[in-house]
């Protein structure tokens, strides 16, 4: 099927790409790559705003089929790739934390070893990434963004009760994997 952007609302070629159509995911990606670019400037810098808006498309593309957006498409992707800045930042100052509470731990060595530091930012993010989605939602808007249990709850349209389930499960798994890492993850998360 040949395609004519200007023809198409989102919406219609959303479903295409729900389908599984590589030219309307295309066109889709054309259509809001550099808007979403300028938009996550607002927030990160430019390379860190096209990786985000980078890896939203890719997180869109692999879960169309099951995704159901209740406002417009436009709206929808706007929203997302403020929200990956916010955790993008969340995570830069949760870093710059590991980095400030290590030195000032090793302020009595000569040589401080910033390569753990350095680690366990990856081991950090690594974990997060491996929570199921629901888990890593809930956690970061809390840890990262500093809301409430009612706050997350509203936003993400379950009770209160299910948002501490979902941290109290993403707890859980964080300090089995980061278990080697504890005193000082323990430091920066709780």
């Amino acid at each position: 099927m040949k395609y004519h952007p200007s023809d198409m609302a989102d919406e219609e070629l959303f479903r295409f790409v729900q389908k599984g159509d590589e030219g309307a995911f295309d066109i889709l990606f054309m259509r809001y790559y550099a808007v979403l670019c300028a938009y996550s400037g607002q927030f990160v810098n430019s390379k860190d705003g096209q990786e985000v808006v980078q890896d939203m498309m890719v997180w869109l593309w692999e879960n169309s089929r099951a995704l159901v957006i209740e406002s417009s498409l436009r709206s929808y992707l706007f929203h997302s790739v403020r929200n990956r800045c916010f955790t993008l930042i969340s995570r830069n100052e949760c870093k710059q934390r590991a980095i400030n509470g290590w030195h000032e731990s090793r302020q009595d060595y000569e040589d401080p070893d910033f390569y753990i530091v350095e680690e366990l930012s990856r081991r950090i993010e690594a974990a997060l990434e491996r929570l199921p989605e629901s888990y890593r939602e809930a956690f970061e808007l809390n840890r990262f963004h500093h809301m409430t249990y009612h706050e997350i709850a509203a936003q993400l349209n379950v009770s209160p009760k299910t948002v501490d389930y979902r941290i109290q499960q993403a707890l859980k798994l964080l300090r089995v994997e980061l278990k080697d890492y504890l005193p000082l993850f323990s430091l920066l998360l709780f």
